[in-house]
């Protein structure tokens, strides 16, 4: 392994294939749910890409799962899809940077999608990743314990609600974890205050305030 690959290392790796995903733990509090069709689709096999250097998209995987998940030395995984796709060695580097780019990647690639003409799975057309740009601000401790008092952000298209925002702020890293998992939180959204199964919608502002520490 060389310098160049060292950063985060897996503390756990486990299949969901019920829901077709891979939940990813990292040493530095990282914590990834990353979809089987997702890590095919974006495969690190020399044939994969390929395929992408020459502007093909990898379509049609909707409902890939995993079926085998092999150690390769102390550095990376081999991914085995039930597609018989399997010679992409995910590294930890790679895995950790698939989680980080989740958002970025996906809604590029249904776009590429759609530009194409292309159905995912075959049948449904792909869901328009439509931007919902929002504002959110952040209130009493999170400002020093986050690094900042509010921002702007473009929303994934699978954050459709307050509780998925924070699940997804959550997996930010161990800093956000510890600063929105530790406490009990009053949100509003355009002033109002908001549920956990509240709809965002573009241009939406989001104020997340801490109330009391959590117990333990």
């Amino acid at each position: 392994m060389t310098e160049e690959d060292t950063g985060p290392i897996p503390t756990q790796i486990h299949l969901k294939q019920k829901s077709r995903l891979l939940e990813l733990v990292f040493d530095d509090g990282s914590r990834f749910e990353l979809p089987c069709e997702y890590l095919r689709v974006f495969s690190p096999s020399a044939e994969v890409r390929a395929a992408w250097n020459r502007g093909e998209l990898v379509a049609g995987k909707e409902t890939v799962n995993i079926t085998r998940i092999s150690p390769v030395g102390s550095y990376a995984v081999q991914l085995v899809f039930d597609d018989g796709h399997d010679s992409g060695i995910y590294s930890w580097k790679t895995l950790y940077e698939l989680g980080m780019d989740y958002e970025r990647n996906w809604s590029r690639y249904l776009a590429d999608l759609e530009a194409a003409g292309l159905q995912r799975g075959g049948s449904a057309p792909a869901p328009a990743a439509g931007p919902r740009k929002v504002r959110l601000l952040y209130f009493v401790t999170l400002p020093e314990q986050l690094g900042r008092e509010r921002e702007e952000t473009v929303l994934p298209v699978n954050v459709g609600d307050v509780g998925k925002l924070l699940e997804w702020l959550r997996r930010r890293g161990a800093a956000w974890d510890r600063a929105l998992g530790t406490v009990a939180l009053k949100i509003t959204v355009n002033k109002q205050f908001a549920q956990a199964d509240t709809p965002i919608h573009d241009g939406d502002e989001i104020a997340i305030v801490p109330t009391t520490q959590a117990a333990g």
